[in-house]
């Protein structure tokens, strides 16, 4: 699912470039991105999205190699196989939770799923919001959101960026649960980047969580 070998990216404003050691992910298996902020952590996970351009080395990614894919390949390949839970949510405060829902497949120039949609919010307990705008959800209500919408197009891969990061120690395991559970319903790849202790400890003791610290 996940491979790379050379891989390294160097911001204009560094003097030096970021070099990620070789990994290979086995079949099976989930991804923690473990490091103290700043370590590239955020930068790896742009990297298996396609949102920065592979400089040096190789990666492949749902046996895509991403190097030799044009800006449009890039973009068809990211609609139809990533799914991202970003740390800034990015709820929509204009749409309700499942016009929300529908922002994926309107974007690719898809209609609409709200079958799909009814099916994730059952799933994660938040059928009960469908009306609601984003000022109206909780913290861990907005997640959930957020996960639903990720998950909307069936991703092969599910990204979550500091996933704790608003959350207390209670909430945080419920968030993990729910990621961890979501990944294996829907058959996807979860990788997790995160610097957070109660992450590491919660995803370190479980045999299908790889780990690489950076």
């Amino acid at each position: 699912m996940l491979a790379w070998e050379g891989l390294a990216h160097r911001y204009a404003s560094a003097s030096a470039p970021i070099r990620y050691a070789d990994f290979a992910l086995q079949a099976g298996q989930h991804l923690l991105l473990r490091g103290a902020s700043g370590s590239g952590k955020s930068t790896l996970l742009a990297l298996l999205a396609g949102l920065l351009r592979v400089q040096q080395g190789e990666l492949e990614v749902a046996r895509t190699a991403l190097p030799g894919l044009s800006p449009r390949a890039l973009d068809a390949w990211r609609g139809a196989t990533l799914g991202v839970v970003p740390q800034r949510l990015h709820l929509s405060e204009a749409l309700t939770v499942a016009e929300n829902l529908a922002l994926p497949a309107l974007a690719a120039g898809q209609s609409a799923d709200p079958a799909r949609a009814a099916e994730l919010m059952a799933a994660l307990d938040i059928a009960e919001l469908a009306a609601r705008r984003p000022h109206q959800l909780s913290v861990g209500q907005a997640q959930r959101v957020a996960l639903a919408r990720a998950l909307m197009r069936r991703p092969k891969l599910l990204l979550a960026d500091e996933p704790s990061a608003s959350l207390d120690d209670e909430h945080t395991l419920h968030m993990l649960a729910l990621l961890l559970d979501s990944a294996e319903r829907e058959g996807c790849t979860l990788v997790i980047a995160s610097h957070d202790a109660r992450v590491v400890e919660a995803l370190s003791a479980r045999d299908d969580v790889a780990e690489v610290v950076l």
